[in-house]
């Protein structure tokens, strides 16, 4: 692709797919180059990872309390594990994807939102002002994979 795109965001998170489309953003995508005679910053490919905000319902599901308890009372010690649980995944799928970058000599910045990742993906690719997004695919359409001619 043309080397004018100021900003692309490669959402990951932490499948062979996601890590498939940063490897081909790294390969295909051509961002524009700094010019020294204009205040405009070099383009820029941000990896966007989405972590789901802690609760239990996302790692442990203590069920009811007996005896007409309140159902949805979150316990701090459970959302703390959670939470900090949540963090290293976040934090081993960066560092993946960092690696994958450095094999490259590829410079990227990294975003980490907490959220829906169907709103927060949209979220940041809008306030970015983002001219890509590039996201893998679990395929299960009738296309599995579409290669891009350079």
């Amino acid at each position: 692709m043309a080397g004018k795109l100021n900003c692309v965001i490669v959402s990951v998170d932490g499948s062979e797919e996601s890590m498939n489309a940063l490897n081909w953003t790294l390969d295909n995508i051509k961002l524009k180059p700094h010019d020294p005679d204009s205040q405009e910053p070099q383009g820029s490919i941000v990896i966007l990872h989405v972590q789901s905000p802690p609760s239990i319902a996302a790692g442990l599901n203590p069920g009811a309390i007996p005896f007409g308890g309140p159902s949805d009372v979150e316990v701090p010690a459970f959302t703390a594990a959670i939470e900090a649980h949540q963090k290293r995944i976040t934090q081993a799928i960066l560092d993946h994807a960092l690696e994958i970058c450095a094999k490259k000599k590829a410079n990227v910045k990294t975003q980490v939102v907490i959220g829906d990742p169907k709103e927060k993906i949209c979220d940041a690719v809008e306030e970015m002002k983002a001219d890509l997004l590039v996201m893998g695919s679990r395929a299960f359409g009738p296309i599995k994979r579409y290669k891009f001619s350079t």
